[in-house]
């Protein structure tokens, strides 16, 4: 006996409130679109380019983030830092992230590096004094500690990550586009590549929006959203062709409406489940995992939406334009 949360012959209709979706769907991302010049996009230093110093501070040592970003923030070492922590409990071991200056890597190639003292790991020329002063700043403002890793990532890496992500981004919906017209028809490509499009431009929208920063953990979040947003519309969509082979007399809208009805549980238990574990994740994962849970909450909660507000009513649209044609 299947578990259904939602009661079978639920007949609610999404079709016909497509237009207000529609609106809150443009609104949104109009809304993005008006905050990239007052906000502006904060790119990580995956992309922007800038320093990652891991260090562990010794047993007994009192600290926590507020206070290596207090002592940081109070020299002229570093500017505006990230601090992460590592692992709980007695861990004591931190991931400081910031910025590089400006003109500092200019016209370097994010190639040409050093070892940095004491660190063991490849650094730019002249970042491996500016690990040491921050290595000195903490040991004399909190305590003894040992510096686990030092990286610097170059600004002409980050472009280049940059164009990759975009890429990425930009292959994947076009296989998309060639599977869903393989797998069904072409007049059902356009809905799914328009929703998962919809879906990374709202919760990048939301990302500019609150100010918060880009790296290759949302670029992560923003691939793995494009599947699962992907994964709802085709067992919407394929409800939808079963029941078209079946109902041929039905009118599409209702087509439309009673397949999304029943897959309405399916789709209520599969993200309700998912958001469990990615709330579990966000409050519990620590800092590190943190941006990619909350990047993922809100693209399961908007591919959700998208599949039933999104992929389904553009699919009326084709078919109305298609037989207005015929």
């Amino acid at each position: 006996m299947s578990f259904e949360i939602v009661p079978p012959g639920t007949r609610i209709d999404f079709i016909g409130k497509r237009r207000v979706a529609a609106a809150l769907s443009l609104g949104l991302i109009l809304a993005s679109l008006i905050a990239i010049p007052i906000r502006g996009v904060r790119l990580g230093i995956d992309f922007a380019g800038g320093n990652e110093v891991q260090v562990r501070f010794a047993e007994g040592v009192a600290v926590d983030e507020g206070q290596i970003r207090e002592v940081l923030s109070s020299t002229e070492v570093v500017s505006d830092p990230t601090v992460m922590r590592f692992g709980t409990g007695e861990t004591q071991e931190y991931l400081i992230k910031f910025l590089s200056d400006e003109g500092s890597a200019a016209g370097l190639s994010g190639e040409e590096v050093v070892m940095a003292e004491g660190a063991g790991n490849p650094v730019m020329p002249g970042k491996a004094d500016q690990a040491q002063q921050l290595e000195s700043a903490l040991r004399e403002g909190i305590g003894p500690l040992e510096v686990q890793r030092v990286e610097f990532v170059g600004p002409r890496v980050g472009a280049e990550l940059q164009s990759d992500g975009l890429l990425s981004l930009f292959w994947a919906s076009l296989a998309i586009l060639a599977y869903v017209a393989f797998r069904f028809s072409s007049r059902f490509a356009p809905g799914a590549v328009v929703a998962v499009i919809h879906d990374l431009l709202v919760t990048a929208g939301i990302f500019i929006m609150l100010g918060l920063e880009f790296d290759l953990r949302i670029l992560a979040a923003m691939l793995a959203i494009l599947g699962y947003s992907l994964n709802d519309t085709i067992i919407i969509y394929d409800r939808i062709r079963e029941n078209l082979e079946t109902h041929t007399k039905a009118k599409l809208p209702e087509v439309l409406n009673l397949s999304v009805n029943q897959t309405l549980s399916r789709t209520v238990l599969t993200s309700g489940t998912t958001l469990l574990a990615l709330l579990s994740l966000f409050f519990l994962g620590g800092d590190v995992i943190r941006p990619f849970a909350f990047a993922m909450l809100i693209g399961v909660l908007v591919g959700t939406y998208s599949s039933i507000y999104i992929a389904s009513p553009l699919l009326l649209l084709l078919e109305a334009r298609a037989e207005a044609k015929s």
